[in-house]
């Protein structure tokens, strides 16, 4: 009954449990302000192309202009709310903290070669010694082999930027009151396109531009074309998808049971609940911490294993052409 009477109060200006659990999970969703918890740091500028390049300081900017408004997330035209815009590349929160990732990776990097620029001898130490581990982890165990030749080694610097990112990325977003920009399907999508880019161009770039587009037979009779093109093309396309998912899923299911756990406090109103969900929420904050690392790690080996893949798979064609 008591959360009944709670849920009840939204006409006298309260909000019930559902209400404060319905904000907080709109928290995890993306924003158009900067903020820290419940600290607004500067409103977010609006960039929208349609019939024309719009740009506004921020959102309020935008309403009191007329022709555009905010709805579900999403910017429309004010006097036909169904109407979407033709490209919103407004900068949010998430990209924000993508831009917080870059520069976190760049300051790193850059105080960890500052040691190798004076050219001392001594052994590597501190976080010298940690981010040089991890570049011979990631070259080792992951980009030498399982792409083949010069291949890995041309492209183990995009691998590294990939792990790296991935990483401090998803780490930002255990920080209290940051965003995971791993946990929009946009940013995953978006790092998917560019390993999709990747994986053929260097299929092309390795057994040539014929054999590529002779392996969308898949070694079939040529006669078979009809069923085969679409088979492999749809194929192309499986691996990035499968990568966008994965990221994003495993990324935004943690957050959510986090919030969950703290939002059964709330929900049940009972001081008895408390000890429970701050027990295993620090268990899950432990569990995500291995997400982070394991989810970086599985999103640049899979990677790495998609073009070398995709590099035998052609130069084994280009053999039985010849």
């Amino acid at each position: 009954m008591e959360v009944e009477n709670n849920s009840a109060n939204h006409g006298n200006g309260e909000v019930g449990p559902e209400g404060a659990i319905q904000h907080y999970l709109a928290g995890l969703s993306d924003h158009r302000t900067l903020s820290f918890f419940h600290y607004k740091i500067i409103d977010l500028p609006v960039i929208v192309y349609d019939d024309g390049l719009h740009i506004y300081k921020d959102i309020n900017s935008m309403e009191q202009a007329g022709l555009f408004t905010e709805c579900e997330h999403k910017i429309v035209h004010k006097d036909n709310p169904a109407q979407g815009v033709a490209f919103d590349a407004s900068i949010t929160s998430l990209v924000c903290f993508e831009w917080i990732a870059m520069i976190i990776g760049v300051v790193l990097f850059s105080l960890a070669g500052r040691k190798y620029k004076k050219g001392t001898v001594k052994a590597p130490s501190g976080l010298q010694n940690l981010l040089e581990s991890v570049v011979s982890f990631v070259r080792n165990q992951i980009v030498i082999p399982n792409i083949p030749g010069r291949a890995g080694h041309k492209l183990q610097h995009y691998f590294y930027a990939l792990f790296f990112f991935i990483l401090i990325m998803n780490l930002v977003g255990l920080l209290p009151g940051g965003h995971a920009a791993t946990g929009s399907i946009a940013t995953t999508l978006a790092l998917a396109i560019t390993s999709f880019l990747v994986i053929n161009i260097t299929a092309m770039k390795e057994s040539g531009v014929g054999t590529w587009f002779k392996h969308l037979l898949g070694g079939a009779p040529w006669w078979l074309f009809f069923i085969m093109i679409p088979i492999e093309f749809i194929s192309l396309f499986t691996k990035p998808f499968a990568l966008t998912i994965r990221l994003f899923a495993n990324m935004t299911a943690g957050h959510v049971v986090l919030l969950s756990l703290t939002g059964l406090i709330i929900y049940l109103q009972s001081y008895l609940m408390a000890p429970v969900s701050v027990g295993f929420s620090i268990f899950m904050l432990a569990l995500e911490l291995l997400v982070a690392f394991l989810q970086a790690y599985i999103f640049t080996i899979l990677t790495a294993v998609f073009t070398g893949i995709a590099i035998g798979d052609h130069a084994e064609h280009a053999e039985h052409a010849n």
